[in-house]
């Protein structure tokens, strides 16, 4: 005795090329909303950007909103991914920290529409509590926290609040990385970091200048 099915069976679903597929939608959707806008932007520019059906976009993400804020997560994502790389290896802490803010500065170099993705969250999405760009620093913290505390407790930097040192640390990359954008400067990146890490660790006074304020 035999049975019928009831419909016709698909070939199975290939989860890896599944997130492949999304992963490009992301990445063709975030060059999309750079260029165009949140506004001037919907599903069908970019189905055709991605060549696909605009069905197909719909298979994925359900609505505009829901794409552009996963993309913005996709770059943030791979920002941390770009950071991870560099210092993999990497054992002294201070080289760690050149590492990171050399990694930093290229990735935003080497994809500009993510800077008009971040700046396009804040201005169309208001309401959220905490933007992409912030939910994903403060969830990054602790490891870099870490760090500090080992430099802090082996008396290589003052004994001063971790929060303190990370906070200057990471607003001064990121104003750096807007300036970059909105300037269109040239300066070689690994010279940027130089700049900022002699200025970090050294700070502008002189010796004397030093001995004078403390006395």
């Amino acid at each position: 005795m035999t049975t019928k099915s009831g419909g016709k069976r698909g070939r199975p679903v290939d989860p890896l090329s599944r997130e492949r597929k999304r992963q490009e939608l992301l990445a063709c959707a975030a060059r999309v909303f750079a260029r165009h806008g949140f506004p001037g932007t919907d599903m069908q520019a970019i189905a055709d950007a991605a060549g696909v059906a605009k069905g197909t976009v719909y298979l994925y993400f359900d609505s505009k909103e829901s794409l552009f804020l996963a993309a913005v997560d996709q770059g943030m994502t791979r920002l941390r991914a770009a950071v991870d790389a560099a210092v993999e290896g990497v054992t002294d802490p201070f080289e760690v920290i050149e590492k990171a803010i050399f990694a930093y500065l290229r990735f935003f170099k080497d994809h500009p529409e993510q800077v008009e993705l971040l700046i396009l969250e804040r201005a169309e999405f208001r309401d959220r509590k905490r933007s992409t760009y912030f939910a994903k620093r403060d969830a990054d913290r602790s490891r870099w926290h870490a760090l500090l505390q080992s430099l802090r407790d082996s008396g290589r930097i003052r004994d001063i609040p971790l929060t303190r040192i990370d906070d200057v640390v990471s607003d001064l990359v990121y104003g750096t990385m807007f300036t970059n954008h909105f300037s269109g400067r040239h300066k070689p990146l690994d010279a940027q970091a130089k700049d900022i890490l002699d200025i970090i660790y050294h700070g502008m006074l002189s010796e004397k200048e030093r001995q004078r304020r403390r006395s």
